[in-house]
């Protein structure tokens, strides 16, 4: 039976990565952060461990231990948590950060992924196992956008490009061709609410992948909370990157945009 190791962040990514590794009749074994990752991963485990944000060496030696030589990065780590807690860094993890250029996230999961590999882990497509949870260009849901909001989705998705290619954050909230809110540190959903505090509902929220996406790692993925959020903010219309955007619960998600009179559209075309 093949072995695949899933190093867990927060979310329902980790969990669905679990349970279709299991279907797919993989050996799961989980190395979860702690603060971060669901406690239920352990039930979908054949191996469990927790380990702390910046233990390296605790991970990798856990993963070796087991027999991993495939990996799938799966959820986020809340990049904030470094500012807000006492987050105690191990050697091997203080000499990744060492060699880095900088400390924007491609950077540092690039560094982690290049120390796996040395140990003779490889990080696969993190949505290897989830493609149908991907939708294409166009239509999705059952609301149609009108004019003005399709220029919003187009102006926003060459507006959203420019910051996700400066590492800053994937999603932002335009109205009228304005953008109102633009995603940095505090995640999709505050900058969704913010947005719809400052354009006072009607608003256009646009989220892309990066210019040439490393699919190992921080792939764009919307869920049910980001939609009640949307809903909240009295968003008019969710825009997406086509083949790129993983919907957890998509046909629930589907549904209740629907009901909710929200566009849902995948943007294919990059410059």
């Amino acid at each position: 039976m093949k072995t695949m190791g899933i190093i867990a962040g927060n979310g329902r990514f980790p969990i669905l990565v679990a349970e279709e590794a299991k279907r797919a009749g993989y050996r799961v074994v989980t190395c979860a952060i702690e603060q971060e990752a669901e406690p239920v991963l352990e039930k979908l485990s054949d191996a469990f461990s927790w380990v702390k944000v910046g233990e390296l060496k605790k991970l990798s030696k856990f993963l070796k231990e087991e027999g991993v030589h495939e990996a799938i990065m799966a959820g986020k780590i809340e990049k904030v948590r470094f500012f807000k807690e006492n987050v105690r860094l191990d050697l091997d993890m203080m000499a990744v950060l060492v060699k880095l250029k900088d400390h924007k996230d491609d950077s540092l999961l690039g560094g982690i992924a290049d120390y796996l590999f040395k140990k003779g882990i490889v990080l696969q497509d993190s949505t290897c196992l989830l493609k149908s949870m991907m939708p294409g260009p166009g239509l999705l849901g059952k609301k149609k956008p009108s004019q003005s909001v399709m220029e919003d989705i187009d102006f926003g998705f060459e507006m959203a490009q420019k910051i996700s290619g400066a590492d800053i954050g994937q999603t932002l909230a335009v109205k009228n061709k304005t953008v109102l809110a633009v995603e940095a540190i505090e995640g999709t959903d505050e900058a969704i609410r913010r947005g719809g505090a400052l354009g006072r509902g009607k608003i256009v929220v646009v989220k892309v992948a990066k210019p040439g996406q490393d699919m190992r790692f921080d792939v764009p993925a919307v869920g049910l909370k980001t939609l009640e959020v949307l809903i909240e903010a009295k968003a008019e219309a969710f825009a997406f990157e086509a083949h790129s955007t993983l919907f957890f619960g998509k046909d629930i998600f589907v549904e209740k945009a629907n009901r909710a009179g929200i566009v849902l559209y995948g943007v294919s075309d990059r410059p």
